[in-house]
């Protein structure tokens, strides 16, 4: 069954969220949250090194995520998860198992680079 289609914004609103790459830097278990999670490291470049948390257990371990690119929004205000801040939204895909698969950039693209 297809999931209902949320309500519409502007295109105004859809442009002011900043999504970005990055390379993934570091990624331990977050044993302090209450579903398995993953805190995270991300280089954004000129933007620096942003934390953020992730339930990507299901098809990620921590070593396989080390130096892999993602895409995340990066101008959403710091949010306390647990004893940490997550200072970016890591973007992924829901699967038929529940689990998520991480966006990933095609091909090689530099830190930071801005989403279109």
């Amino acid at each position: 069954m297809p999931t209902p289609i949320k309500p519409l914004v502007t295109y105004d609103k859809f442009a002011a969220l900043d999504i970005r790459t990055g390379t993934i830097v570091a990624a331990e278990p977050f044993s302090e949250v209450k579903k398995p999670a993953y805190k995270m490291t991300i280089d954004f470049g000129p933007l620096g090194h942003l934390k953020s948390s992730a339930q990507i257990t299901l098809h990620y371990k921590p070593e396989e995520l080390v130096g892999k690119k993602i895409v995340a929004v990066v101008n959403f205000p710091p949010k306390q998860i647990a004893n940490t801040m997550s200072e970016c939204l890591v973007l992924g895909v829901l699967d038929a198992q529940g689990g998520v698969k991480l966006l990933c950039p095609d091909g090689e693209t530099e830190n930071g680079s801005v989403i279109a």
